[in-house]
């Protein structure tokens, strides 16, 4: 990665890794162990690393990257407390770690199945955690899919050193079935780019293009097509203060895997 140009990797978990070696069933151990060994490895290679909690206590989104294969999202109040206890283990185990940039408090909260004002409630009690161990890791806000962009904008203000985080995927909503290249394209510098120039404020919290990924509907497209729209939505992406993260670096769909798409797909220098 270090050799690829990029400064920092952004690591999900699951809530049950405050639980290893021995997590409640059906989830597995070893996923401590194999955090520690992502921050020896980032301090060996000047790696920054982003701790994402992508699966909270009762799922909070339906997805089965949530922690559910059964689709159910029951993540809120009751819940609130189990989430802080994880995101506090993960704050005091590696706080003194240098390589430690930021903790994600949750990852892809959905709307209306997860409240604004619960969220709200556990993004404080979640900041509050995090600085108990830490005044200069940053605190990853991320906003609610089907929720307004802005709608977190003067909640995450009055914290300091906190962080914005929203994904773009010209996926997952039946519109791009027929977008052509030229539409997708237009969409980022048109649509995307104007809701990141809205979020961004001068004394408003960073702002963080977490997951992105040159995938699309477009069928049939060339190499340059490719190439056209993953640097139009890196170009687009600069204006995010805190900067982006692919999904993935590496992944057995290769136009999912940054590792695969680096040169001549995607070029740092455009970034």
């Amino acid at each position: 990665m270090a050799a690829n140009g990029l400064n920092a990797v952004r690591i999900p978990v699951g809530w049950w890794i405050a639980s290893d070696p021995n997590p409640p069933a059906p989830f597995v151990g070893g996923a401590l162990q194999a955090l520690d060994s992502a921050f020896t490895w980032a301090e060996r290679h000047n790696i920054h690393v982003i701790i994402d909690l992508h699966a909270a206590p009762g799922s909070q989104n339906p997805n089965e990257h949530s922690g559910g294969r059964d689709g159910l999202q029951t993540w809120g109040d009751s819940q609130i407390a189990q989430t802080v206890q994880v995101i506090d283990f993960l704050a005091a185990r590696y706080a003194k770690r240098s390589s430690l940039l930021a903790v994600e408090l949750m990852n892809e909260p959905v709307a209306p199945g997860v409240s604004l004002d619960s969220l709200k409630t556990y993004y404080q009690q979640g900041y509050n955690a995090v600085r108990r161990h830490s005044l200069t890791a940053y605190v990853i806000m991320s906003n609610r899919l089907s929720g307004s962009s802005l709608e977190l904008v003067d909640f995450a203000s009055q914290f300091n050193r906190v962080v914005l985080d929203m994904h773009y995927y010209a996926l997952f909503d039946s519109k791009f079935d027929s977008y052509t290249v030229q539409d997708n394209i237009d969409y980022v510098n048109n649509f995307i780019a104007s809701e990141i120039n809205a979020i961004n404020r001068p004394d408003g919290p960073l702002t963080f293009v977490g997951e992105w990924v040159a995938e699309w509907q477009v069928k049939d497209a060339t190499k340059e097509d490719f190439q056209r729209f993953a640097n139009a939505q890196m170009a687009v992406y600069r204006k995010a203060t805190f900067g982006w993260a692919y999904w993935t670096y590496k992944n057995v769909n290769s136009h999912w895997s940054m590792q695969w798409m680096m040169d001549p797909y995607i070029s740092l220098g455009n970034a």
